[in-house]
């Protein structure tokens, strides 16, 4: 009597469609990614076509003046918008999962707040002025207040750890806030400063895209692989420790990647509202819950949506430009009052 091998099953159609459904909705957002990009490096106060881009790319010694103007400006700061976006996208989806909060963002966690004290800190004891000081003072300062918070958060008695942190995100934000304003107000020369750096725009930045890009490089690829751990997290405590997940471990590795994101990116830029809120909420209504291809599609979306604001803001006046931290309120405002009013605030 021969042994015989069990059957091979195939994956349910569900399965299979929701990944073929992922796949096609990253691929055309890849496709829209490139275009914006493309578009990036080549609109603005002065238009240069598509054909002379490809030409400079291809001489990158060409002594012309449009060369000069990629080179130095439209080609740093379009990377430099693309990895922010990414990086405010992918830390949006992670906090929203985390916390089972739709209306999380970067900020609720107090790294924004944290960037600025720091800023404010080193501007008033340090004499820091410039964006590279900046850079760094703002992702120390991340780091501290997204710490404070987790130490907070998990300690207190609100019942669950999800909600202490939202608390105690909120909670030391608005602190960190006032006292912000409280230094700030009293001190016009820091206040200068510090304007500079909180509109949160990608013009003068460019020599931050170095610094900028190992850290949204290494929390971008910590983060590709987290997708199946939310969705474990996602189906509660009990679930998740029966599946042989550690859940506090699996919190704090996927928070801490979160704030890395956002630490780097406000660090980078200054604070940019709703970047991580819009591009969450729009790649689960395109890939759906499955944050293994909500979370890649949410970077693409970020990108796309950060550096098309920036376009945004460089096109609408005749001249100057209106800066991007503002551009993205602008969009986001109104498609965040368009979801909640039609109760489309996709269920994390």
């Amino acid at each position: 009597m021969t042994a015989t091998s069990p059957p091979v099953t195939s994956p349910p159609p569900l399965a299979r469609t929701r990944s073929s459904r992922g796949v096609t909705v990253l691929v055309l957002a890849a496709a829209v990614l490139v275009v914006t990009v493309i578009a990036g490096i080549g609109l603005g106060a002065r238009d240069i076509t598509p054909a002379e881009i490809v030409r400079i790319l291809l001489n990158p010694s060409g002594e012309a003046y449009n060369a000069h103007v990629l080179w130095t400006e439209r080609i740093p700061r379009t990377l430099l918008g693309t990895a922010v976006g990414a990086s405010l996208g992918a830390s949006g989806l992670i906090m929203q999962a985390l916390t089972a909060n739709p209306l999380a963002d970067p900020g609720i966690l107090g790294v924004e707040q944290g960037a600025s004290m720091f800023v404010v800190i080193g501007i008033m004891t340090l004499g820091v002025t410039g964006v590279g000081g900046y850079f760094w003072l703002a992702l120390a300062g991340s780091a501290v207040a997204a710490s404070l918070v987790y130490l907070i958060g998990t300690r207190t008695n609100a019942g669950s750890s999800t909600i202490g942190l939202v608390l105690a995100g909120v909670a030391l934000a608005a602190v960190m806030s006032s006292l912000v304003t409280l230094l700030v107000i009293r001190d016009q020369a820091v206040f200068a400063h510090l304007r500079f750096w909180s509109v949160g725009q990608l013009t003068g930045r460019a020599e931050v895209l170095g610094q900028i890009l190992p850290f949204a490089a290494v929390g971008l690829l910590l983060a590709l692989p987290l997708g199946r751990t939310l969705n474990i997290l996602s189906l509660g405590d009990e679930t998740a420790l029966g599946l042989g997940v550690r859940t506090q471990r699996a919190r704090l590795v996927c928070a801490a990647v979160a704030v890395l994101l956002c630490a780097a990116a406000t660090a980078a830029v200054g604070p940019v509202a709703f970047v991580g809120l819009v591009a969450a909420h729009c790649s689960r209504m395109l890939a759906g819950p499955d944050h293994r291809w909500s979370l890649p599609l949410s970077m693409a979306a970020g990108a796309i949506l950060l550096t098309g604001a920036d376009i945004a803001g460089r096109l609408v006046l005749d001249h100057g430009e209106i800066q991007v931290g503002v551009m993205t309120a602008v969009v986001g405002t109104p498609f965040f009052v368009w979801l909640a009013r039609r109760g489309n605030l996709v269920r994390v």
